[in-house]
């Protein structure tokens, strides 16, 4: 019998930078780690300052199994080179940098959440749109999760797909986020949903579902 796991919620988004003195943007990112304390869902992040560790702090003080995927090689880097906190309760020292830290911190996930952000965040969202990963969108906090729609649709002329959703309550996303975890499996190469190209173009099936959910 398949054993029934905790459901691992990444949030990625601003670690510096002026929306980390959003009041707003601070207050979601607090109210969407104690929803996933009370939720019993592990928490995952890039263990880093800004708006990820005010959502980890409120994930701990609601019970949260806390997980930070480091860009650094050990605990020393960790803190003098990358002057990060060390407030998860596992740290997983990759000692690749931030780009490919990225790739482990999307991975180790179940679904992503998506809070202000700028171009690292940016980085973190192509990641998980190319690899078919869920995806909630914490909109009205500015940044890359304010723009997220147009920056996909308008930009990169592609569509949204039927596993990103969106919503401004960080309670009302995680619910749209445990329903596309559940209904949208993690992909294969063979189910069609990773396509290696030579131009490098991932299109949604249209077999998929609805393109603009949430």
């Amino acid at each position: 019998m398949t054993p029934i796991h905790k459901l691992k919620i990444g949030v990625m988004g601003s670690a510096s930078g002026p929306q980390i003195s959003d009041p707003h943007a601070r207050a979601m990112a607090k109210k969407l780690g104690e929803e996933i304390g009370k939720r019993g869902h592990i928490f995952i992040n890039g263990a880093c300052p800004g708006l990820p560790h005010d959502a980890l702090l409120a994930a701990k003080a609601a019970g949260a199994f806390t997980v930070g995927i480091s860009p650094a090689f050990s605990e020393y880097e960790h803190v003098n080179e990358y002057k990060s906190p060390l407030d998860n309760d596992m740290l997983i020292y990759t000692g690749q940098g931030f780009m490919e830290r990225d790739v482990v911190n999307i991975r180790s996930s179940d679904g992503v959440i998506f809070i202000s952000g700028g171009i690292g965040t940016l980085n973190e969202l192509t990641i998980a749109y190319d690899e078919g990963r869920p995806m909630g969108i914490l909109t009205g906090t500015g940044g890359i999760s304010s723009a997220i729609r147009h920056v996909i649709t308008d930009l990169c002329l592609r569509a949204i797909p039927p596993n990103m959703v969106f919503d401004d309550d960080p309670a009302k996303l995680l619910d749209k986020l445990e329903v596309a975890i559940h209904k949208f499996p993690l992909p294969i190469h063979e189910d069609g949903r990773i396509i290696d190209k030579p131009e490098g173009r991932r299109d949604v099936p249209t077999n998929l579902g609805e393109k603009n959910p949430g």
